[in-house]
């Protein structure tokens, strides 16, 4: 069965080349387009779809408002936000929203389609460059680990330390997998420790860890 996609973003030109690369992935397909945030989400309601890809800067109603009333429907579908390298804010807003993942709107097809494949699968996504932008961010507020996180960070094997220190460059687990020569299953098992390991309730959180620990630069 297809993953059924909205396309949401204010320029047709944009949408189009979204459309062609979808079309052509062989089990994605575009159930519907919006302009804006409200005609999003009054698609959303007519289409039910499994995926929407939301531009976060469009005029009218955006795409962070837009993303609580898309999570609230009776079948709330996985949120992708396109973003830009300069929507810092606007995406942490979107995480504290439950948006299910960030991406550049100028990301590889591959990468573009990984991404909503993932995101339905039930992944949080964050595009690499997306991530470190994110990440930096976050670390400039908090500089210093916390005794409970220095503890878990030095609890964590050699090989958990390693998925850390690929996740926290955003890659996903399985890019991580190619990356150490194993399974997707046997990376999640590892994620799954490491976020246990640090208290920490997401990737992003972890990923915070690891770059204020200058993990990242390993």
């Amino acid at each position: 069965m297809s993953i059924r996609v909205l396309l949401a973003d204010d320029n047709e030109i944009t949408r189009r080349g979204l459309l062609w690369i979808i079309d052509a992935s062989g089990d994605i397909e575009v159930c519907g387009q919006a302009a804006d945030g409200a005609e999003a989400l009054a698609r959303a309601e007519e289409t039910l779809p499994d995926v929407v890809l939301l531009d976060i800067r469009m005029p009218g109603t955006d795409g962070l408002a837009a993303l609580p009333p898309l999570l609230a429907l009776p079948r709330p579908p996985k949120v992708l936000m396109l973003t830009t390298f300069h929507e810092d804010d606007q995406v942490r807003t979107a995480l504290r929203a439950g948006a299910s993942g960030f991406l550049l709107k100028d990301s590889p097809p591959d990468d573009l389609l990984r991404a909503i494949r993932d995101v339905h699968g039930g992944r949080a996504v964050l595009g690499p460059p997306v991530a470190k932008r994110l990440v930096d961010g976050l670390a400039r507020t908090t500089p210093a680990l916390t005794p409970e996180e220095q503890a878990g960070l030095d609890s964590l094997t050699g090989r958990e330390r390693d998925v850390l220190r690929l996740l926290s460059r955003g890659l996903t687990n399985s890019d991580i997998a190619d990356e150490l020569g194993t399974t997707e299953g046997t990376v999640k098992g590892y994620v799954s420790a490491v976020l246990a390991k640090l208290g920490a309730e997401s990737r992003v959180q972890a990923a915070r860890v690891a770059y204020r620990a200058g993990l990242d630069a390993d």
